[in-house]
């Protein structure tokens, strides 16, 4: 069981509805709003903790800590994490930016895991 600890959190609001996008990785849009990625690998602030459903409603973001996350794909524990173009969490790869660490396994798309966020940095 995937489980939330020593969260960092900011609000943010979001840039649509976001109700369908809790624990999936967030990125800032040009108004300075939550929005799901676009691309894979960006770097956005974190992850989703609660689940707006309309424009400009607070957004929770963990931005360090240990959250839940949805897999994207399966995730190795230990492995260096970052987001499909979707939000959720997969294996980061050649020119992703890390957003963080897997604490937990995923062995399949859709299952949540645990993610130790705060390492932005992009892979060689």
């Amino acid at each position: 069981m995937a489980l939330n600890q020593s969260l960092t959190e900011v609000d943010l609001p979001a840039a649509a509805d976001l109700s369908a996008n809790q624990y999936r990785f967030l990125d800032v849009d040009a108004n300075g709003r939550a929005a799901v990625p676009t691309v894979a690998g960006s770097n956005g602030p974190g992850i989703q903790q609660n689940d707006p459903a309309a424009l400009d409603r607070p957004t929770s973001v963990a931005i360090a800590g240990v959250s839940k996350c949805i897999a994207g794909a399966a995730v190795a524990a230990g492995a260096k994490v970052s987001t499909d173009n979707q939000g959720r969490g997969i294996t980061a790869v050649a020119t992703h930016h890390v957003r963080g660490q897997a604490f937990t396994a995923a062995s399949a798309a859709g299952e949540l895991f645990e993610v130790q966020l705060g390492s932005l940095m992009l892979l060689p």
